[in-house]
């Protein structure tokens, strides 16, 4: 167990002075040793936001650094939240905590701002002058433009000479031919991301795609409860629910061929109420409740959906999780996996489509990342015949990958 510490609050190392927090904008810190800082102070002690104005320059061998808390280059972390540094005495435990201020250094490249020899000014280039009128007369966008070219500007010959360097050494390696077979793999991983963990060397097809994967043991067994209101559940009540739309077609039809074994019963049912979770949960946006689905859904099954399958977004000051379009993919892939698992491997594929609200392009697009064999088949009886249904068969073996190109055909125009 880590030893406990207590601090202790003490404001400001000196009156109303801050700790000193720098960060470069043009790269990190190899050596502090070498850096030397001088802080500036505003004299102007009796204006209330002058008095806090302070100018940090630091110098090293190469360039100079000039950082401030005021003016249109401060940075806008310092009004938004407030930055403190702790000091920590590791033999009585304690630690002193001070406020602190933060200062974005950036590199001063002209020693001479403001050219005191006409002569040296006449030298100068067009552009060159013109960036001394932005300094001294320019708008507070064009200074940021300028002072965004030069920190471009630095370093700029020795990165391209970098990067020509590295990318030579790869080639002379590899080869290019490798190079352009890694970049297809490449492709074939980026789909793969969201797809569960594919058993490529599998003697049966429940083993491609496992269980295990799907729901863990701890999962499986948190479904017994929610899961038993289909275990029992009447021809009637199918038909209420049916008319209410209270779950999806896919689970409403296979509740009907629910087997007579009490095992068999109890684990389709549960496959069934975890796929109508994942179904119902893809057609959330942003999550804004602890419990999206209900107090209904075992604290597991929530952590679990929230784990997998949202991604994390900053918006108003907050994180919260959102439901992506590549997250819905996930969804529909771990969707059709059990799916496959309900119906021996073998599940139409139009019904799973109209449940999640993809386009056929969409899910035949996830389905063949998946391997599966894709076939027309007449749609189940009462679901929708006007459609030319899909049937996703899951075989071995396991059809070869295909990168892909992410182009698709056009239409000629005449």
């Amino acid at each position: 167990m880590a030893a406990a510490a207590t601090w202790r609050y003490r404001g400001d190392p000196e009156a109303e002075q801050p700790a000193v927090l720098v960060q470069f904008s043009n790269g990190r810190l190899r050596r502090s040793d070498s850096m030397r800082f001088t802080v500036y102070r505003s004299r102007d002690t009796a204006h209330p936001r002058k008095k806090h104005r302070r100018i940090l320059v630091s110098e090293t061998e190469r360039l100079s650094y000039v950082g401030n808390n005021f003016g249109s280059g401060v940075m806008k972390c310092n009004s938004l939240c407030r930055y403190f540094v702790g000091v920590l005495d590791k033999d009585s435990a304690q630690m002193e905590v001070y406020n602190a201020e933060i200062f974005n250094m950036q590199p001063l490249l002209s020693d001479n701002l403001i050219p005191d020899d006409t002569k040296d000014y006449q030298n100068k280039s067009y552009r060159e002058k013109m960036d001394l009128c932005i300094e001294a007369f320019g708008t507070s966008k064009q200074k940021r433009a300028l002072n965004s070219r030069r920190l471009n500007a630095v370093g700029n010959d020795i990165l391209n000479t970098a990067v020509t360097k590295a990318a030579a050494n790869i080639i002379d390696a590899k080869g290019v031919t490798a190079l352009i077979q890694d970049m297809a793999q490449d492709d074939v991983q980026n789909i793969s991301i969201f797809l569960p963990p594919c058993n490529e060397d599998a003697d049966k097809p429940e083993n491609v795609y496992k269980f295990e994967d799907i729901l863990s043991p701890a999962e499986y067994e948190a479904l017994r409860a929610p899961a038993a209101v289909f275990v029992n559940i009447t021809p009637e009540e199918i038909t209420k629910k049916a008319e209410d739309k209270s779950h999806c077609s896919f689970v409403l039809e296979e509740l009907k061929f629910l087997p007579a074994d009490e095992k068999s019963r109890d684990h389709k049912s549960r496959c069934l109420w975890f796929l109508d979770t994942l179904i119902k949960f893809s057609y959330l946006k942003v999550i804004k409740k602890k419990h999206p689905m209900g107090p209904e859904c075992p604290h597991i099954i929530s952590r679990k959906l929230m784990k997998n399958f949202t991604s994390l977004t900053y918006n108003n000051g907050s994180v919260q999780n959102l439901i992506s379009a590549s997250m819905k993919a996930k969804i529909t892939a771990y969707v059709i996996a059990l799916a496959l698992h309900i119906n021996n491997f073998q599940t139409d594929l139009t019904v799973l489509q109209n449940d999640m609200k993809l386009q056929e392009s969409r899910m035949m697009d996830i389905a063949k990342a998946l391997r599966l064999k894709v076939s027309k088949a007449k749609g189940l009886p009462g679901l929708e015949n006007d459609q030319n249904h899909k049937l996703g068969t899951l075989s071995l073996p396991l059809p070869v990958q295909k990168a892909s190109g992410n182009q698709r055909k056009r239409k000629k125009m005449n």
